[in-house]
């Protein structure tokens, strides 16, 4: 479910917020979902439990998920309206770079060819 890189420079419990915050935003993982115990996700990952709490903290602060006593941890279902809001800040720094691209001589045939890879990589995340 979660692969994490232990030769990458950042730091565990931020290769795990961003792949849980990517399956959200995919819709991997649905609202209400329950996501695996941080005793479960330390073994399977071979992590100390420290970072896999600290993980699931951030999450919970940013509002991705939520926790209930005794039960876990779950996928926020408010999600669905930040997906908008989220994505109406991506929309505009697309458009801010795209400007830029298009100022340093960028062809539209180049920034095709950018998105064909970006969809690409998209489609090499959907198979983990």
């Amino acid at each position: 479910m979660f692969e994490l890189d232990v030769r990458s420079r950042k730091p565990i419990y931020e290769q795990l917020t961003d792949k849980i915050k990517e399956m959200i935003l995919y819709s991997i993982l649905q609202p209400d979902e329950q996501l695996p115990s941080v005793r479960t996700l330390s073994a399977q990952l071979t992590v100390n439990p420290n970072t896999i709490q600290k993980a699931y903290r951030e999450l919970e602060r940013e509002g991705y998920i939520y926790s209930r006593a005794g039960k876990g941890s779950f996928v926020s279902p408010a999600q669905q309206g930040m997906n908008a809001a989220k994505r109406a800040e991506v929309r505009e720094e697309l458009l801010r770079l795209m400007a830029e691209a298009v100022y340093l001589g960028f062809t539209a045939a180049e920034i095709g060819e950018l998105f064909k890879l970006a969809l690409e990589k998209k489609g090499e995340g959907d198979q983990t």
